[in-house]
């Protein structure tokens, strides 16, 4: 994605950008023999349409491009792609925000999952705009990237060993100190849920600690839920429900993402990111329907479906988040496919405490980067009670399936923390221009903005 992009003084061809509103005016600032070309080729700045216009010498003087906007992300993203091989620099006048929104579309159009296999790269390149703040640009780059890369990445070549040595790398990268617990030293250390979700897997489970800030500075934590492939346990699922199942890390890679940019950026926070990493596999010790396990917290808990498993270990995450009380507490986790039926792909479920939710919407909006707000509607809390254990980690009917996730990891937050659980896909089910089929990130630059905004850098 960084390669889409070279340095001012490349010679490259001119790219003018019209949006449709626009497009008589800018027609009128042509000579006739432009307008003719134009004309004879039915160009008519519609978004996703370009046309080459010819030079004296016969060679391509200049791409004019429509455009919805010019603050759409994603207005060159088809564009990228289609263009001939060369490089491209933009002749149009330019805000910074706007400028910064194409460059980003720009080099998301640009990204490719090609580990197994080879794939030509394009060679069009933009020259880097005058008016873009360049290492926004590239941070938010590499987060999505990174999110996209680890998803992307099948079981095999991704369990638990894997996706804590990436976890070890992000970390290593910006210095920050990273604390790994394996096995049965989760049992020692009082992760006894991590530990009972990926007990049956060959690669036992682990929780992932890293710190990074000065100790003066305010602490936020990121969650994420780190299940490798989920088959449901002995509640398996059916052959089409697991067929996506490497993704189930989603919210381990946003975490990891978010916490790069943070990083990256040097806010002024004290950073600290909690990931629980395992498999949940069927074996002779898998967790039965109608087992009692214990949490971090003391809480214990009813299995009623194994297949709910990533509330299981973020209750020993957000536990433990918590008994440092930090001024804010971000998880992320693919938890439901409620939160699918009711929002869809595209948009993140957010259930958080007001003044924090506020805040997150207000900069996602900003960023166009969305997420929609969900109710910790308390009075379905009745759903989840147990007869012989604290909660069950189901509900006792089929309705309200995120609300109900959501109530369940509440009940690991201290009431006086702040506290944002995001219900993520992790995934583009349908291609579109730079959002290709496969893992994806959301909302990481309306939190980033959010943060930063909060913080400062």
């Amino acid at each position: 994605m960084r390669d889409a992009f070279c340095e001012p003084g490349t010679e490259a061809v001119p790219l003018t950008l019209v949006e449709a509103p626009g497009f008589a005016e800018f027609q009128n600032s042509l000579d006739a023999r432009d307008r003719a070309w134009i004309a004879g080729n039915g160009f008519t700045a519609s978004p996703g349409q370009f046309l080459s216009m010819p030079g004296a010498d016969g060679r391509v003087s200049r791409i004019i491009a429509g455009i919805s906007r010019f603050d759409d992300i994603y207005a060159l993203a088809g564009l990228q792609c289609s263009l001939p091989k060369g490089d491209y620099h933009f002749d149009t006048p330019l805000e910074a925000e706007a400028a910064n929104r194409l460059a980003l579309g720009w080099g998301l159009a640009a990204y490719s999952f090609d580990r197994y296999r080879s794939r030509p790269k394009t060679g069009t390149r933009l020259v880097w705009p005058e008016e873009t703040d360049r290492a926004r640009v590239l941070r938010e780059l590499d987060a999505i990237k990174l999110v996209r890369d680890l998803v992307n990445l099948p079981a095999n070549d991704l369990g638990p060993v894997a996706l804590a040595e990436a976890a070890r790398a992000v970390a290593d990268a910006h210095k920050a100190r990273c604390h790994i617990v394996v096995g049965e030293d989760l049992v020692k250390e009082n992760f006894p849920a991590v530990y009972a979700v990926g007990k049956a897997a060959a690669e036992p489970p682990r929780v992932i600690d890293i710190r990074w800030g000065h100790a003066a500075d305010p602490e936020i934590t990121l969650v994420g839920k780190g299940i490798t492939f989920d088959t449901g346990g002995l509640d398996i699922k059916t052959g089409s429900s697991m067929g996506l199942m490497k993704k189930d890390m989603g919210g381990a890679a946003h975490a990891l993402a978010l916490g790069q940019m943070i990083m990256e950026a040097k806010l002024k926070v004290r950073l600290r990111i909690l990931i629980a990493v395992a498999e949940n596999a069927i074996g002779p010790n898998a967790n039965r329907p109608g087992d009692v396990i214990k949490t971090r917290a003391g809480v214990t808990v009813e299995i009623g479906n194994t297949d709910a498993e990533g509330r299981l270990v973020l209750a020993d995450m957000l536990a433990l988040a918590c008994e440092a009380n930090p001024v804010a507490v971000i998880d992320f986790a693919t938890l439901t496919g409620a939160a699918r039926v009711a929002l869809g792909p595209d948009l993140p479920a957010l259930f958080a405490t007001d003044a924090l939710a506020e805040d997150i919407f207000k900069a996602c909006a900003a960023a166009d980067d969305p997420v929609w707000r969900m109710p910790l509607w308390a009075p379905y809390r009745r759903n989840m009670d147990s007869k012989i254990a604290d909660i069950n980690n189901n509900a006792s009917n089929a309705f309200a399936g995120a609300i109900h996730a959501a109530l369940f990891l509440q009940e690991f937050v201290k009431s006086k923390v702040e506290w944002a659980h995001f219900d993520v896909y992790a995934w583009n089910p349908t291609a579109r221009p730079g959002r290709p089929v496969g893992g994806e990130a959301f909302a990481l630059r309306g939190l980033f903005d959010m943060l930063a905004g909060r913080y400062g850098a």
